[in-house]
């Protein structure tokens, strides 16, 4: 049993998860505690959750950030440990946290470890999806959740030191579910960047996507994971186009004139 000061809490938030929250969660059994936060799914994730943790909440889905945030307010251990419903903490990540905190974490305000993606039958190596470095053990009153949606991180005050072994994360159920998210996420982003009021410029619309591919594919090397990496670079390609095309048309909607309005010539 760990000393109080080095208890770990995990905290998951999940939605409508209920094909891949049990592997989650029996991934997690090694911890102090284990938090659920459920939006409301209209699956069996609750019901499940509640067989491998008495520590379920169901919360109104905030976003990314706002709802990392509010899970975090719930854990009662100093450490937390961010891992999503479709994530499973690896048998070699456990070892390695493990060993970490019998030598005693020191001054380390938190840990980030590379996440490896399944897609399509295969364990991606390369390109952008890999190593894919994320920071989520830390201390719970030395960090919080920030960033821009979709896409949220965690920030801390103080060192942070780099486990090697990998969180395991199965993204995507097929092809059609990787499209469904892409689409998703590109109006988040989108409508985020309309928001903060950043304009359109044809150059993000025409120069950003090939070049996503190319760095994806060629300079990180994606094409070293056969037809998966090619699917993968060309997707991500696709969805900074969408992303951008769908920040245009919001500019578009906001000058064109209100419906029903009455234009008087002369």
């Amino acid at each position: 049993m760990r000393p109080e000061h080095l208890k770990i809490s995990a905290c998951v938030t999940a939605g409508n998860e209920e094909e891949k929250i049990a592997a989650c969660l029996a991934s997690l059994a090694w911890c102090d505690e284990v938090v659920v936060v459920d939006s409301f799914s209209q699956d069996k994730t609750f019901d499940i959750s509640r067989q491998y943790t008495p520590h379920v909440y169901q919360h109104p889905w905030e976003g990314y950030i706002a709802q990392k945030n509010y899970i975090r307010s719930l854990a009662r251990f100093p450490w937390i440990l961010f891992v999503d419903a479709d994530e499973v903490v690896s048998p070699e990540l456990r070892e390695a946290i493990e060993a970490e905190f019998q030598r005693g974490p020191g001054d380390t305000a938190g840990y980030q470890f590379p996440r490896m993606v399944h897609y399509l039958g295969k364990w991606i190596r390369h390109g952008e999806w890999y190593p894919d470095i994320k920071l989520r053990l830390f201390l719970k009153d030395r960090g919080h959740s920030a960033g821009h949606e979709p896409h949220d991180r965690v920030v801390v005050d103080g060192p942070v030191k780099t486990l090697n072994a990998p969180l395991h994360h199965f993204t995507y159920d097929d092809m059609a579910d990787h499209i469904y998210t892409l689409n998703r996420f590109s109006s988040i982003s989108a409508n985020e960047k309309f928001t903060r009021g950043e304009p359109f410029r044809w150059r993000d619309l025409l120069i950003r996507p090939p070049w996503r591919f190319f760095k994806s594919y060629f300079l990180k090397r994606g094409f070293l994971d056969g037809s998966q990496g090619f699917i993968i670079a060309l997707m991500s390609a696709f969805g900074v186009f969408v992303k951008y095309a769908k920040l245009m048309e919001l500019w578009i909607q906001h000058r064109l004139p209100r419906q029903g309005a009455t234009r008087h010539d002369g």
